[in-house]
């Protein structure tokens, strides 16, 4: 369960980004499991209605940001994918939704050092857990993380984790995304 946080500006920008990631995760859940990964445009919610009043309709109760999917990413790899990435002035912020393998901390120690040899060994890992991840970035540097984890015969209600320190190299890609 999210913690409260202060009033104040950085916290309100927090709680926008963070009520956006959760509905981007449950929009993207919605569709199952093994989906690739996504990539959302986060718009002021105001701004767009502005531009585009006869959305009002299809965005019922709206929140302060809009998730808008993008197309889809390349099939490889994300990190430079991530890097090609620049956006509009009109675009406050990004999200990514990935499936990731998560392992506990004593097997990630023993990991190679290759990615493409780590991913295998993590995906065969007999104590893996899958999971979903959502990071989402602001221009004004909030972030926020989330991550629900599958679980057997899974129907979309797994644990779900929030902290926005779960994938540290991910938000900081997203950042780079709005790097001038």
């Amino acid at each position: 369960m999210p913690s409260e946080t202060p009033d104040g500006p950085a916290a309100h920008g927090q709680s926008s980004l963070a009520s956006a990631i959760r509905e981007i995760e449950q929009f993207v859940g919605s569709a199952g499991w093994d989906q690739p990964a996504q990539m959302f445009a986060l718009v002021p919610t105001e701004q767009l209605l502005s531009t585009q009043p006869e959305l009002a309709d299809q965005l019922g109760e709206a929140t302060e940001l809009t998730p808008i999917a993008q197309e889809s990413l390349p099939s490889e790899d994300l990190g430079e994918a991530l890097s090609r990435i620049s956006w509009p002035e009109q675009v406050a912020g990004c999200a990514l939704v990935q499936e990731i393998v998560v392992l506990p901390p004593e097997a990630e120690s023993d990991l190679p050092e290759d990615p493409e040899q780590a991913r295998e060994v993590a995906a065969e890992h007999p104590h893996r857990q899958e999971a979903r991840l959502v990071a989402g970035v602001l221009r004004t540097e909030e972030e926020a993380c989330l991550m629900r984890l599958r679980t057997p015969g899974d129907d979309g209600a797994g644990d779900l984790v929030e902290d926005r320190t779960l994938a540290p190299n991910l938000l900081r890609a997203l950042h780079g995304t709005f790097a001038e």
